[in-house]
């Protein structure tokens, strides 16, 4: 969305100060193909596998499981496709829940995205970076640590300094990772050397076996994330409804292929146990087919994949930071935009410190990427699961909206996505470590900032929801 139509449709949780601008059907199916790959594929195909292999009883359950999440990964983002079709809005997921649910529920999401969701990824990211950084510069014993904090320093840095990357450089670095898992696949079908290890027959983490499933599928949806960003550009595609289901349906076929394709290629070429046993399992595979030389060159392309995902993460984190600064006069330091340095530097600083500080909470637990998932997760899922029910309350609050775009065999396919946020919500809660707890307990400290502002439910200046409920004194939100 470019700045000028943000500023004519207002910032999150606040009511346009005009008619809101509709996208213009500019995009092919091809082109909407090509960007839900782009934002998809990610880094976590190269260090996920090994976590969902040591909760999986074989490699048959291994590629059901990434079978299963390429499923409900497309049920969920054919109800985003409503969504955002319906209510095209720079809010995103907070616009729909505050729609909805209403304000307070929304200022629980806000509070979220800054201190669980853009944070831990940030932080998840860097631990990724960490594990195949130390392939290539191993730093010591806590070499993994150690630059995942330095990929959040210099990041952060580089952002408020004003040095943004390139639409240019994002796409040639997607292309990079693309390729380098297309590398992979090559490798393990075609160029492993035939004294390849056997799979074993199962590899378990002790675990009982329903308890496993829910884990490993944590691990599994994490990869497939991105799918709810991609699903913004429903109502910009030609020629309506049939687009928009072949967009959403032949992109979630082509990432599901390619990660059915890159764990047989791991599994064949390490064997269950090897994948299980792994923190950098594109390297180690790789070592295997063409020596240092090979796990060098993987590592180099996924540390520049990772770095790119971290820096979009960092960029758009530290934006709805300002947002939400904007929109709540509580929070009016992150609203400041620094003109020298054409960003949000506050915001910035803020998001830096509260990653750096998740990246020492990894450290001194010492599985870093683990408890960054763990801390993530349940919060991730629970306003997930909020956003499927409001799709199904704002159906029957206000049926009468047109709807470019409608889930198809309505209530079933919202009901499904809305059942397999709360099992994942209850495998996050119940299988993961501290961290899931660490991460509900920072989501409840919002309650604080939120009763402070309900007391100001009748202030002058609190706005009125959809159907007359105010917005608890939360105030309207200021021109950017």
């Amino acid at each position: 969305m470019t700045q000028e139509r943000y500023q004519r449709e207002g910032q999150p949780g606040g009511e346009a100060r005009s008619e809101p601008a509709r996208p213009l059907p500019s995009l092919r199916v091809v082109d909407a193909v090509a960007l839900v790959v782009g934002i998809v594929v990610g880094a976590g195909i190269f260090r996920t596998p090994s976590l969902v292999a040591q909760n999986a009883a074989g490699p048959a359950t291994v590629l059901l499981l990434w079978g299963l999440g390429g499923l409900v990964s497309l049920i969920g983002a054919m109800c985003y496709a409503e969504l955002a079709s319906t209510w095209p809005h720079a809010g995103g997921d907070y616009h729909y829940l505050r729609r909805a649910l209403g304000s307070s529920l929304a200022f629980l999401f806000a509070w979220a995205r800054l201190t669980v969701i853009p944070t831990g990824s940030i932080a998840l990211l860097g631990f990724i970076f960490g594990d195949y950084a130390s392939q290539l510069l191993p730093l010591g014993e806590h070499s993994s640590a150690l630059y995942a904090a330095l990929s959040v320093v210099v990041l952060t840095g580089l952002n408020v300094a004003g040095i943004q990357l390139g639409k240019w450089t994002q796409n040639l670095l997607t292309v990079a990772v693309v390729a380098g898992l297309g590398l992979v696949i090559f490798a393990g079908f075609f160029a492993v050397p035939s004294a390849a290890p056997a799979p074993a027959a199962a590899v378990s983490s002790g675990a009982a076996p329903h308890a496993a499933w829910g884990m490993a599928m944590v691990f599994v949806l994490l990869t497939y994330g991105g799918w709810n960003e991609a699903a913004y550009i429903s109502s910009e595609l030609r020629g309506g409804r049939r687009s928009i289901v072949s967009a959403l349906l032949w992109s979630m076929v082509a990432v599901t292929a390619l990660y059915l394709l890159a764990n047989a290629a791991y599994l064949r070429g390490l064997g269950m146990a090897g994948v299980a046993r792994s923190d950098a399992v594109a390297a180690e595979l790789m070592q295997r087919v063409a020596g240092p030389w090979g796990a060098r060159l993987i590592s180099a392309l996924i540390c520049a994949a990772v770095l790119t995902s971290a820096n979009a993460t960092v960029l758009m984190g530290s934006r709805t930071h300002y947002a939400m600064g904007r929109d709540f006069p509580l929070f009016s330091p992150l609203g400041r935009w620094s003109a020298r340095a054409s960003a949000p530097v506050n915001a910035l600083l803020v998001q830096g410190a509260i990653s750096l500080t998740l990246v020492g909470v990894g450290f001194i637990t010492r599985r870093g990427f683990e408890t960054m998932v763990d801390y993530t997760a349940p919060v991730f899922w629970f306003f997930f699961l909020l956003v499927g029910v409001s799709l199904l309350v704002l159906r029957r609050r206000e049926p009468h909206v047109a709807r470019p775009f409608r889930v198809p065999l309505y209530p079933l396919v919202p009901l499904l996505f809305c059942a397999s946020c709360a099992y994942l919500l209850y495998s996050s809660l119940a299988y993961t470590g501290a961290g899931a707890l660490v991460g509900v307990a920072v989501l409840a400290t919002g309650l604080v900032p939120l009763a402070l502002m309900r007391r100001r439910a009748g202030h002058p200046r609190s706005n009125p929801l959809p159907g007359g409920r105010k917005s608890w004194g939360f105030g309207r939100p200021r021109s950017v």
